[in-house]
């Protein structure tokens, strides 16, 4: 049966989560916090970066190979389009999502969520152009029709439901509003939706409880 290692409140390992739980696929969570020394993390996450599975073949770990991985090991039911084009399309936007929007905005984390100094004026302000630039971007290739890539659930929602939510969130404590929305991306509604899908209740309640145990 297929691990899952990470925790509950990792934005990447609930992404990987609710893929699992929308294929209703078989598995076992593992907790495993980041910078593990242990060598059985080591040798299936060399960087000690979590998300990471567990296979019948080995080790897997970045969330977007898991998420490949998972696609082709368990197809049914899709979260890819089956044409070429569509199938990019997904996944251009999951990227989008991912390495632009989310990790500029992680940078924002410590100050926002964990009680961190504050960002200098310089910084704020690159990171607020840079977030800035991205949202447009994002707001050219997302439908939200009613999916953020169209009428089917796709990956891109698992990458979207985990990471807009907090972009909106750290950038509305740090500059006092929400740059998703000050950006014109109306995704509040659209986050409503999908938390109201099974797989999306159980992440969102997993997470709650570890972020209270915690």
């Amino acid at each position: 049966m297929l691990t899952l290692c990470g925790f509950p409140i990792s934005n990447y390992y609930n992404k990987v989560k609710l893929a699992l739980l929308e294929k209703g696929v078989a598995f076992t969570e593992e907790k495993v916090m980041t910078k593990s020394t242990d060598e059985a993390v080591l040798n299936a996450s060399p960087l000690a970066k979590i998300p990471f599975i567990r296979t019948e073949h080995g080790g897997l770990c970045e969330s977007q190979a898991i998420m490949d991985y998972i696609e082709n090991a368990y197809p049914n039911p899709p979260l890819l389009p089956a044409d070429a084009y569509g199938k990019a399309k997904v996944q251009e936007i999951s990227t989008f999502i991912d390495w632009h929007m989310e990790i500029t905005a992680r940078q924002l984390y410590a100050q926002a969520f964990f009680g961190g100094p504050a960002l200098d004026d310089d910084a704020k302000a690159s990171l607020r152009a840079a977030l800035e630039k991205y949202i447009a971007g994002f707001k050219r290739l997302a439908k939200f029709s009613p999916f953020v890539a169209g009428s089917s659930f796709t990956q891109a929602d698992c990458a979207a439901f985990v990471n807009l939510p907090l972009i909106g969130r750290a950038s509305q404590a740090v500059y006092g509003e929400d740059l998703l929305l000050a950006g014109g991306v109306d995704y509040k509604g659209y986050i409503k939706m999908i938390g109201e899908r099974p797989s999306a209740m159980k992440v969102l309640s997993d997470r709650k409880a570890a972020a209270t145990a915690a």
